[in-house]
């Protein structure tokens, strides 16, 4: 009778748990969307005022045709798109390579290299030796200064290595009897068997690069070279540079669309992503 009780009362608890649960959950959600809510509808909304207004009252798709016709917007979502997709290229080539470097059993100095690297996880140069270092090799006020620092990170390098030490070796074996060379047991054996650490490295790479910021006002000091986060800010600010009529036509709308594009994109990618992300960074905890 006693343990009928426990059991009784372990199941009752747990669905207590599930409930405050569900309803914590929904209550976050409801959080989290009523911002975003608001921010679309006054993109949409000509007679946008403050307050919570979560529909337009006067819908409008003239914000929107703003950024994508000014030059002043829509140049800086060009260099954002192309930043973002070459970055993240860019990054998920030097990781792989890396990450498959530092696995070889008969690398000369591996573990040197394996610790070199993770000291670049807690110590890092500073500010003023990368914008000399940047300044000397010419990089300073190009799209280099931007791309070339963020693509080398040592917690992605560490993580893909995780995932490539969970491949068998019995295959990278098979492969050097049949004759292959390194390269091709990279191409052909390892990137295929990979896919869940190059989407959830490759969305890390993607979000940074998207959301970039202090690169671009540390190093680059040519307007036209400015990416979409700092036009935004200078938007939201009111600075001299954007005091376009077309844009100041539209005031409180255009802020809103284009804070509205700036998280739409990411909005959309992170479900289709989720399953790999969570693979990923899963990589190297459990191990046979």
């Amino acid at each position: 009778m006693k343990h009928g009780f426990l059991h009784n009362k372990h199941y009752i608890n747990r669905d207590v748990f599930r409930i405050c649960n569900g309803c914590f959950m929904a209550i976050l959600l409801v959080l989290m969307l009523i911002p975003i809510l608001k921010v679309l509808s006054d993109s949409l909304d000509r007679s946008a005022v403050y307050g919570l207004n979560l529909l337009p009252r006067n819908p409008s798709l003239e914000a929107y045709r703003v950024i994508i016709s000014n030059k002043n917007l829509y140049r800086p979502l060009l260099i954002s798109l192309f930043t973002t997709v070459s970055g993240t290229f860019l990054g998920l080539v030097i990781t792989t390579l890396a990450a498959y470097v530092l696995i070889q059993k008969d690398l000369i100095g591996r573990g040197f290299f394996s610790r070199f690297i993770f000291i670049t996880m807690i110590f890092n140069g500073g500010l003023v030796p990368t914008f000399l270092v940047l300044k000397n090799l010419g990089m300073t006020n190009t799209l280099w200064a931007v791309l070339l620092p963020a693509s080398v990170n040592a917690f992605n390098i560490f993580l893909m290595k995780n995932f490539f030490d969970q491949i068998p070796v019995s295959l990278f074996e098979s492969a050097e009897i049949d004759g292959a060379s390194p390269p091709q047991v990279f191409f052909r054996i390892v990137l295929p068997l990979s896919g869940a650490a190059l989407a959830s490295i490759g969305l890390f790479f993607a979000v940074q690069y998207w959301n970039e910021f202090f690169a671009y006002v540390m190093y680059v000091s040519k307007p036209d070279l400015y990416n979409f986060q700092v036009k935004l800010r200078e938007l939201i600010l009111n600075e001299q540079n954007l005091n376009d009529p077309t844009i100041i036509g539209y005031g409180n709308m255009v802020k809103n669309a284009s804070v509205v594009v700036t998280i739409v994109p990411f909005l959309f990618i992170y479900p289709y992503a989720q399953r790999y992300f969570i693979q990923g960074v899963t990589v190297g905890s459990i191990k046979e």
